[in-house]
Formats: C-alpha cells, sequence, structure tokens
C-alpha cells in the first residue's frame, strides 16, 4: 500500500508540473531536444530515429537541436569515442554544441542526459533540475546507488519530471512475453550480457540491462539478493516478498543474448527475439508530453538496489544481502 501510495503521489505531482513547464502544451514536433554527454553511440542512434523523418522507424515528437559534449578522462569508452560523436552530430545534424550545461538548458525544452559514464549524471543534471526542464536519463542512471538516490529526491524536490530506463525495457518482444498467460507468475529468469567496468559496480555497466529486463515482468518488492560470482557468470538470486524469485544470470565470455522466461501456475513461456531502441524513444517522447514517467523513482531505486546488494554479497562471499540495508547504507551516505 505505502508504494502505491507514494508512486501516486508521484504521478501526480510530474503531472501537475507538467501543466507549469514552458513548451509542453506545444507542438510535440517542436519540442526542441538537448542531449548531455556525447560519449556514446546512442546520441547517433537516437538522433537518427527523431530527426529523420524518413528513416523507417522515426519517432516524431521533436528533434535534437543541441548538446554538450562532456566526456570521462579516465573512461576509454567516453574519450575514445566522445569527439567523433560530436562531429557528426553537428556534420550530419547540425546539432549546436555548448560550452555548459547551463547555456544547453537555455536553448531547449527537453534534455536526454547520455552520458554514457554514470559517475558525472548527479552533477550533470543538477543545472537541469535548475531550469525545470524534464529530463530522461540514459542507462546507467548513477555511478553509485547513493548518487541514484540523490537524483530523484532533487527531482522531486525541484518539481522536475525525470526518468531513467534500459531500452530493454521497452524491446517489443518482452512486452510481448508480459502478455502472455503464464497464470500466478511464480519465478522468472533474465539471461543478459555483464560487461564489467572497473570505474562502475560491477553490474551498472552492462547488467543493468537484464536486471531492468528482470524489474520490467518481476515489478518491485525484492527483499534479499544473493550472488555467485566467476570470471565469465554471475548468477543473482533475489527473493520477493510474495515468495517469488527472480534470477539474473549474467554472461561475460562467449555469445551472450538476452532472454527473459516466465515460470507461472499455468505455464512457462520465454521471450523470443530481442528489440531496439524505437519503443523506448516512443515512451520518451510521451514523457516529454505528458510529465508522467513511464518507469517510477521506486523502482528504478529498487533495482539499482538489487545490483548494489549482488555486489554486497560479493563482498561478503555469497552472502544473503537485504536491499533495504544497502538503501539504508546509501541514503546515510547521501550529501
Amino acid at each position: 500500500m505505502k508504494q502505491r501510495w507514494i508512486r501516486k503521489q508521484w504521478v501526480g505531482c510530474a503531472a501537475a508540473c507538467a501543466l507549469l513547464l514552458p513548451g509542453f502544451w506545444a507542438d510535440a514536433a517542436e519540442l526542441r531536444i538537448g542531449l548531455i554527454g556525447l560519449d556514446t553511440s546512442h546520441v547517433i542512434a537516437f538522433t537518427q530515429l527523431l530527426n529523420n523523418p524518413d528513416h523507417p522507424q522515426h519517432v516524431p515528437g521533436g528533434k535534437v537541436t543541441a548538446g554538450y559534449k562532456g566526456g570521462s578522462a579516465d573512461l576509454e569508452a567516453s574519450y575514445s569515442r566522445v569527439d567523433g560523436y560530436t562531429r557528426q552530430l553537428q556534420e550530419e545534424f547540425g546539432v549546436v554544441i555548448y560550452d555548459t550545461i547551463e547555456e544547453l538548458c537555455a536553448n531547449v525544452d527537453v534534455i536526454m542526459l547520455t552520458s554514457v559514464d554514470g559517475r558525472p549524471h548527479l552533477e550533470q543534471v543538477r543545472p537541469v533540475f535548475e531550469a525545470k526542464k524534464p529530463v530522461y536519463i540514459d542507462k546507467p542512471v548513477a555511478g553509485s546507488l547513493r548518487d541514484a538516490i540523490e537524483i530523484f529526491r532533487l527531482a522531486k524536490e525541484h518539481n522536475v519530471p525525470c526518468f531513467s530506463s534500459s531500452s530493454y525495457r521497452f524491446y517489443e518482444s518482452l512486452v510481448a512475453l508480459k502478455q502472455k498467460d503464464v497464470g500466478e507468475l511464480r519465478s522468472a529468469i533474465s539471461i543478459g550480457p555483464c560487461y564489467l567496468e572497473p570505474t562502475h559496480p560491477d553490474l551498472f555497466w552492462y547488467g543493468v540491462h537484464p536486471t531492468e529486463a528482470l524489474y520490467t515482468v518481476m515489478g518491485t518488492g525484492c527483499r534479499t539478493v544473493v550472488r555467485t560470482a566467476t570470471e565469465n557468470t554471475d548468477v543473482v538470486t533475489g527473493v520477493w516478498a510474495d515468495g517469488r524469485v527472480g534470477v539474473l544470470y549474467g554472461i561475460r565470455g562467449g555469445p551472450t543474448p538476452h532472454k527473459v522466461i516466465l515460470f507461472g501456475s499455468k505455464a512457462v513461456e520465454e521471450q523470443q527475439g530481442g528489440g531496439d531502441y524505437a519503443p523506448m524513444l516512443v515512451a520518451v517522447m510521451e514523457f516529454f508530453r505528458t510529465g508522467v514517467a513511464p518507469v517510477s523513482p521506486e523502482e528504478t531505486m529498487e533495482l539499482f538496489a538489487f545490483m548494489e546488494a549482488a555486489d554486497e554479497s560479493k563482498r561478503q562471499g555469497g552472502a544473503v544481502v537485504r536491499i533495504q540495508d544497502v538503501i539504508e547504507k546509501a541514503r546515510q551516505a547521501a550529501p
């Protein structure tokens, strides 16, 4: 009951806030989208889908018109790509590059925070909240659970609509799986890539994708987590308050498929096929139009707590860890 009440309050606040934000009731095609962090292939893929009306999967509702370069000097995946993607956005799409996030916010209606590095997200989103610009934060929402909690606290404090998600949540194949009648859902397995990056908690870098898929079918309510970790494989088992079991199977070596399997009282069903970015961008544009997040802050914070609890279980040699304990620890460490 408490979780439903919190979510209802958040949605109501976001919807009310949308009424006050400039540009919200303009024609959706007029929305000017600003990108923060141009060091990921996502900025090119998103801009192609949004800006090119001839693209077979074109997503209407706005155009990427401006960007802030960003980049992390200690992350090879960032510094090796940011200049190339910035030039491509300028040359192919005419995107204007601003020197500061404050300047960017002054010249757009909405923001997509796309920095591949989750660590600077908290500081990068602060001026966005100050400018009262609705913001979608690409995965991972932050580089720590502490920062993720602080981001959503600031969003609420400033009454600014904000959400984060992996594209996996919106894959048509996963949406179709959720519609299957398996009876009472009793457990689920989410299989996917889990590459590691030393600058981020183990699962935050790439394990966030299959974790997002797991939470897409299981929802909130996980109480305890235990992790088995080897060089090429992670198995993280969560037990939900109602007795359901959710298992994350993360793979680093060899083929890395993404698939969710549901185990119900009537049937077992598994995800067929993959997906792409277009359905997520449709959800993002609807979010920009209405101010109502398709994924609640509570769910995003819990799935990041699930991943942090998995790290804690590893540190303790595979011990069972309570999610609430890691949440409380992160809250106490928050600025």
